[in-house]
């Protein structure tokens, strides 16, 4: 299960070591096109046995059309224009806007070598366009035609900024550093910058200034610019993931030895600075994995050894942790933030079983800790992929996919933010079966469809087209794995109809007013048509976009809705055979010249429902919302300074208002929350900041963010009970490992007082140890290890061997002073300290102090983790001459073993 301990860093959050998702990036500034070798079998898919599979023959639509005026098609003409990128043998383009309303787009070809060849990729083009992809020039000599990656050559910086970044694919052999190429206009001009290091990743940039970016080298290093890469410099080693946190601070995990796999095995630190690398802050230890989401700062752990993981959480950016109230996660489990806010978390936890292919997801309180039960036999396929979906065009509405008990999976729909689940209705223009057994639903693909090649796109909205969505689905009782349909929905997803018959790409421009689509897998596998709707996907208009049909490769528009311009890229053969790419983008807003009035406009409640209570109709989180929509028969443009408009209105509370409270779950088909079967006879109780909380409640909690006012108002009181709980130290507080001079002269007094007290007791106990290493340390590196003192073998010798490798070659090289405190560890036991007290300082290290707590755990996780045969002196390379050299360090390691076990 390799996938389940990905681990998602920045914008993705497969989070917290486990196991991961990416969610296709809506409005995303960089997209990629493959020429693929038609006719064949693109990729081998991976997954597990179909189960979902339907052999009944699918319900059918009609689908609307009209036709084109010859007056449309001829101002479609006029702006349509293609390029053709003569001569250019690149196998992929990568596509990426630059700014908000600049229309200029950049484009960079690349080559798909063979693996064995010199080059594994690189760019043969560079492209530019200012005028949103109607004519492009190459501009490859302001980079002195160098080679840039292929996998993040090409990065532009967020919202309205005009900084690019190019990275130059540099060998790393004979480089000291790689080569980045830096512009602040847009791309008129580049500038060169040699870098002291070779990034392993994409340069990240700071979210809101893009003068600050910050990346990880092949070795481990942090590097942090604060003037758009012209200066760097180094602020971490053994640094695993990062992100960037509240304002300018920065959250990194790291291994301090650089131990391997060190995030497979638990052994991570959690740093935090908050002035740009100039001070850090240690904030958890032990981790497995972090993920920063809404606020809220998450840490996978195990609280003890040999646990399963739990989850952690700090609001205050890692000054304070809590456990979460969830259900731990062995090894073979994971945890995933599938989406979430300032004000609340959805994580889905993992079933036990090696291919139980769902889980349960649990929605937060406004504080991240405590959780509830939300919808159970969540689908989150073999393969590492998720169906839940936010519907942004709709306040509180998401998607997602179950997998029942009898292997059917089916789409569900919640309108408040998790607190209740429903089947989508079936579309208003099908007609299901007789088989159906009444049981006829639209069921919706999304990632686990598209990983497998059934569907080209997710489900699309945009919080700019109120109320529209669109999405690829089948009808019946279950999703289907046949060609699936395109189907819309205006309000949100209440109400749905079939739209395109088979899959297609689609794209939402002008805010809702123009809706596009092109065909997906043709017959011939060329396309020359586009299709647009100006009524919401209700009817289409179909328009022959060129003579020469294109194998199509992707659509692209500026990232938002504002734009009028699509752009259809593809390929075909020129004189030669070989492949030329083109893309041909069309302006639409010569057909749409009229700019939407008053008059266009209508007032829409939304979630507004038929035969509803008229005093709770469109009620949903505490508040109604009365939009100003486009009508359906205008035919107009909303221009790009289109704002959405709405007028609130608070609602009395109704059970909708509540979640089911920690320790409760709603029945299924029902509004009523009741008690959960494992804490039926025990109070509920959690520990928050180390002392205990009692809570006493009806089973409801108000769903955050929801605003409702009176009304149903059920019995919640917390009670904080005067009673130690939990470790402050799991996570730990930042307290203890802030980095500051106060702190460390605080912590050295501390030192030097405990040494004192104790010291005449272990003045004792050190001389008798001295005794035993001089008059016994042959024999005890040689004697057989009696029972009772041996390690349990929990690696395994192959891992084993390759410690023993690793020491060989640091000996050789001289630079065993890397592995000194574990080999100290390991030289403390071979000269006869028994086994329970390395144990009994593992398991009370808790109370050790902060500076040699990293140490002392680091060794002790190695020590448990080499089978004990491997410790004698045949197995053992560095031979008894080293270990004699090292009697004095294996001396202070005692004394610093009594201060710490105390």
């Amino acid at each position: 299960m390799t996938w389940r301990l990905l681990v998602l860093g920045g914008a993705c959050l497969l989070l917290l070591g486990v196991g991961g998702q990416c969610k296709e990036q809506r409005n995303r500034r960089t997209v990629s096109f493959h020429q693929t070798q038609q006719g064949g079998d693109q990729r081998q898919v991976l997954s597990r046995p179909e189960r979902d599979t339907t052999d009944s023959p699918r319900p059918t639509f009609t689908a609307c059309k009209l036709p084109l005026t010859p007056l449309e098609h001829r101002v479609l003409d006029q702006n349509t224009h293609e390029t053709g990128f003569h001569g250019d043998d690149g196998s992929s383009f990568t596509v990426t806007w630059v700014g908000d309303g600049t229309g200029v787009i950049l484009v960079l070809s690349t080559i798909s070598a063979p693996l064995d060849s010199f080059f594994e990729g690189g760019s043969s083009r560079l492209y530019r366009s200012a005028d949103y992809g109607k004519s492009f020039h190459d501009i490859s000599h302001l980079i002195n035609n160098t080679f840039i990656r292929k996998e993040f050559g090409l990065l532009a910086g967020p919202g309205n900024s005009q900084q690019v970044i190019l990275t130059a694919d540099t060998p790393v052999l004979d480089n000291p550093g790689g080569v980045i190429f830096t512009s602040t206009d847009a791309g008129v001009s580049f500038k060169s910058v040699q870098l002291p290091f070779h990034p392993a990743q994409p340069i990240t940039f700071h979210f809101l200034n893009p003068e600050y970016l910050v990346v990880i080298s092949i070795d481990g290093g942090l590097w942090l610019s604060l003037d758009f890469g012209a200066v760097w410099t180094k602020v971490h080693e053994g640094t695993q993931s990062f992100t960037w946190g509240s304002g300018i601070a920065l959250f990194f995990s790291f291994s301090p030895k650089g131990t391997v796999e060190a995030d497979r095995r638990g052994e991570l630190f959690l740093k935090r600075t908050e002035d740009l690398g100039k001070t850090f802050t240690t904030v958890a230890h032990s981790i497995f994995s972090f993920g920063y989401v809404g606020g809220f700062l998450f840490t996978s752990v195990i609280e003890t050894l040999g646990a399963p993981r739990v989850i952690y959480v700090s609001s205050d950016q890692g000054d304070h942790f809590n456990k979460a109230q969830l259900p731990s996660a062995s090894t073979e489990q994971f945890y995933s933030v599938l989406d979430g806010d300032e004000d609340m978390i959805f994580m889905h936890v993992d079933n036990p079983g090696e291919e139980s292919y769902f889980g349960t997801v649990y929605t937060s309180d406004d504080r991240g800790i405590l959780y509830s039960k939300s919808l159970e036999r969540h689908l989150f396929g073999g393969e590492g992929k998720s169906d839940f979906t936010n519907v942004t065009s709709m306040r509180g509405v998401y998607l997602t996919n179950v997998l029942e008990e009898d292997g059917r999976i089916r789409t569900v729909i919640s309108f408040n933010r998790g607190g209740e689940w429903k089947l989508l209705n079936k579309p208003q223009n099908v007609e299901c079966g007789e088989d159906s057994r009444n049981d006829c639903n639209l069921h919706i693909h999304g990632e686990h469809s598209r990983y497998n090649g059934i569907t080209p796109m997710l489900p699309l909205s945009d919080p700019t087209a109120v109320g529209l969505v669109i999405a690829h689905g089948s009808v019946g009782d279950s999703i289907s794995s046949t060609r699936p349909d395109v189907y819309v929905s205006e309000d949100g997803g209440y109400k749905w109809r079939g739209s395109l018959r088979g899959p297609h790409h689609y794209s939402i421009l002008d805010a809702g007013g123009l809706v596009v689509a092109v065909e997906a897998h043709p017959m011939d596998g060329q396309i020359n048509t586009i299709k647009f709707s100006t009524d919401e996907g209700q009817c289409w208009k179909v328009y022959n976009f060129t003579e020469q049909p294109i194998f199509f490769a992707g659509l692209t528009s500026e990232p938002g809705t504002k734009t009028m311009n699509i752009s259809v890229w593809g390929y075909r053969p020129e004189d030669d055979h070989q492949p030329m790419w083109v893309v041909v983008t069309i302006d639409f807003q010569s057909l749409l010249t009229r700019e939407c009035g008053n008059q266009d406009y209508v007032q829409w409640l939304a979630h507004a429902t038929e035969g509803g209570d008229l005093a709770t109709e469109g009620c949903v989180l505490g508040y109604k919302e009365i939009f100003r929509r486009l009508r359906k028969l205008s035919v107009c443009r909303n221009g790009r300074d289109y704002m959405v408009s709405r007028q609130k209105s608070p609602c009395p509370c109704t059970r909708e208002d509540y979640l089911c409270d920690y320790g409760y779950y709603r029945h299924e088909n029902s509004s009523e929350c009741l008690r959960q079967l494992d804490t039926a006879d025990h109070a509920l109780e959690v520990c928050l900041n180390g002392e205990e909380e009692e809570l006493r409640t009806s089973g409801y909690r108000k769903i955050p963010s929801d605003k409702c006012e009176g009304g149903f108002t059920p019995l919640r009181r917390k009670e904080t009970v005067s009673k130690h709980c939990g470790n402050s130290s799991q996570p730990p507080t930042a307290s203890p490992y802030s980095e500051t001079p106060r702190e460390k002269m605080l912590l050295i007094v501390v030192c030097v007082g405990l040494g004192i007290v104790i010291l005449v007791a272990v003045a004792a106990a050190v001389y008798t140890v001295r005794r035993m290493i001089y008059g016994n340390s042959f024999r005890m590196m040689t004697a057989p290890l009696p029972p009772t003192q041996r390690v349990s073998p929990v690696a395994t010798e192959h891992q084993s061997s390759k410690w023993i490798q690793m020491m060989i070659l640091l000996n050789e090289q001289h630079e065993i002073k890397y592995l000194d405190d574990d080999l100290q560890s390991l030289a403390i036991w071979m000269y006869g300290i028994p086994l329970v007290v390395l144990r009994t300082c593992c398991i009370s290290m808790e109370r050790c102090l902060g500076f040699v707590r990293n140490k002392l755990w680091m060794s002790c996780r190695w020590y448990a983790d080499v089978p004990s045969y491997l410790l004698s002196e045949e197995h053992f390379p560095l031979g008894t001459h080293w270990l004699n050299q090292r009697r004095i360090d294996v001396e202070l390691s005692l004394l610093q073993v009594s201060l710490l076990c105390f």
